[in-house]
């Protein structure tokens, strides 16, 4: 019979992670945990403890750093496996999990399933022939050296690769390598997995080179494999059930969902959201099951538009993800930097980002470049941004991995402003006073169009007054507002007065606080 050693990659939720362990093992199966090197030391002493005793259960050795689209995750599932490996020598299939995956199948009928046919399961597509790839870098994942975490080094990241492309300095693939793309989640046989430890022990130059590739937990073991296992072998699927919007980002399954899933053609699914209670209560229940009948009705092709069309909260006329009156989430923590003056708003957020650990991103409902990461498409326009404000903000919550956002906005947006600080969430106001010289006038007179090349200098002159009171009336709507969390920086301010805000707006010690308010040239026009 079929035994399952579990490879579970996890940052967070200690409980979770305790309990998924304590299920897979009770079934006679193994799991193999690495939880990431970035993530709180006290979680990870959490889990160790609980688990330590449990001899169904190792933990890699290395704790890797972890970063999306970096090396890290594949180095962190080698790690993992090699455990598992040595530590399970019964272990007859590699099964690769995350944290907010869930069983959709019994333990019984998994086993049944495997030991069906002597073959693994991994999509491989080619990389340069197939269109699994919809948007963003394709090629340039490959041909192009990358160093740099795309999302927390954002101007390095592209940087470098401007750089590389101006000057000619791309490679080539390794000659004798096919490169294969797919989903991170397989399963594979125990000597396919030998075979692959085998093959980076003796080709430590095409560990090389997907080290320095864009996103390689897509294409380093979907190339692999098809390299050590002979394609008759091989299953171009995933036994993990996922479902992705037209963003690219992956749909989240609630307590309303478990029929659907449960007559889904895989074994587990992900993401399954932690605030479903009933529903992992009710699949961690159904791995351990037995006799249980599963109707395969099979019907992915229609699920997300059921979903999309009947609300993501788990009820059944909930509402959508898209509508304004969903929240930000009560355990998360919105920095609105509202700023006539751009410039001085993404001077503060670039100091943000260096200073601290907070995800900070610009005028994101403004301007096209705007430091976010890669989303999927739902970033590439403007347009598309402000179509699901909320939505985005919420992606960005969950891309950066933090339950803390700055973003900056104009004070003219003072509905949407209005509408975020009245939200669930924690939301706070940082407005960053300005004074509006003459010259600064007629240069937003220029951008907004209220004047061109052919307007008359009287005409410009006789608009400033008028221009001056609606930008100084618009930083006092925000004040009558009366948000209890308003607070303000200004030039006119001491250095000292100007941290003492930063430090309750953010949240900082106060000389990180200072060091953001000594920022050069932070009011500069």
């Amino acid at each position: 019979m079929a035994r399952i050693a579990f490879i579970l990659l996890c940052h967070k939720d200690p409980k979770g992670v305790i309990a998924q362990a304590q299920r897979l093992t009770a079934s006679g199966d193994y799991v193999s945990i690495h939880f990431d090197g970035r993530a709180s030391s006290r979680d990870f002493e959490r889990i160790r403890a609980a688990l330590g005793d449990n001899p169904s259960v190792v933990f890699a050795q290395r704790r890797w750093k972890c970063g999306w689209g970096e090396w890290s995750l594949v180095g962190a599932t080698l790690e993992a496996v090699r455990a598992a490996v040595v530590a399970f020598p019964q272990a007859t299939h590699f099964y690769m999990l995350s944290g907010d995956c869930m069983p959709i199948k019994s333990a019984e009928y998994a086993h049944a399933f495997l030991d069906a046919e002597d073959c693994d399961y991994i999509e491989n597509f080619d990389f340069f022939e197939s269109d699994w790839i919809k948007t963003g870098f394709k090629e340039e994942r490959l041909i192009y050296r990358h160093w740099f975490n795309e999302r927390t080094r954002k101007w390095l990241f592209y940087t470098s690769y401007d750089l590389q492309k101006r000057f000619g300095f791309s490679r080539k693939v390794p000659a004798d390598i096919q490169v294969m793309i797919g989903s991170q989640w397989w399963c594979l046989r125990r000597q396919t997995v030998e075979k692959v430890l085998e093959f980076c022990a003796s080709r430590p130059d095409v560990l090389r080179f997907f080290s320095t590739t864009w996103i390689p937990d897509e294409t380093f073991f979907q190339t692999i494999v098809p390299h050590v296992v002979p394609r008759r072998e091989l299953r171009a699927r995933t036994l993990t059930y996922l479902v992705f919007t037209d963003y690219g980002m992956p749909v989240t399954f609630y307590n309303d969902h478990y029929d659907l899933l449960i007559g889904q053609n895989y074994l587990f699914a992900r993401k399954i959201s932690p605030e479903a209670i009933r529903l992992r209560e009710r699949l961690g229940a159904l791995w351990a099951a037995t006799g249980v009948h599963f109707p395969i009705s099979n019907e992915a092709s229609g699920l997300f538009r059921f979903l999309t069309a009947r609300g993501r909260v788990g009820r059944r006329f909930g509402q959508r993800f898209w509508e304004t009156e969903g929240s930000l989430g009560r355990d998360n923590t919105l920095l609105l930097v509202v700023a006539k003056k751009w410039h001085a708003a993404k001077r503060l957020t670039a100091a943000i980002r260096q200073h601290s650990t907070i995800p900070a991103v610009d005028f994101l409902f403004n301007e096209p470049e705007a430091h976010l990461p890669d989303l999927g498409g739902v970033e590439t326009t403007i347009e598309k941004r402000d179509r699901h404000r909320r939505a985005l903000i919420r992606l960005l919550f969950e891309q950066f991995e933090s339950n803390q956002l700055v973003i900056c906005l104009d004070p003219s947006a003072l509905h949407l402003i209005q509408d975020l600080m009245s939200d669930k969430a924690d939301t706070r106001l940082l407005l960053i006073d300005s004074q509006f010289d003459d010259d600064y006038l007629r240069g937003h007179i220029d951008r907004v169009g209220l004047a061109g090349a052919q307007t008359a200098p009287e005409v410009v002159e006789r608009l400033l007054p008028t221009v001056r009171a609606d930008l100084e009336h618009e930083a006092e709507r925000l004040r009558d507002m009366d948000f209890s969390a308003f607070h303000s920086v200004a030039p006119w301010r001491s250095a000292e007065e100007n941290a003492a805000q930063l430090a309750r707006f953010l949240d900082l010690p106060p000389d990180a606080a200072l060091k953001l308010a000594a920022t050069e040239y932070l009011f500069d026009d």
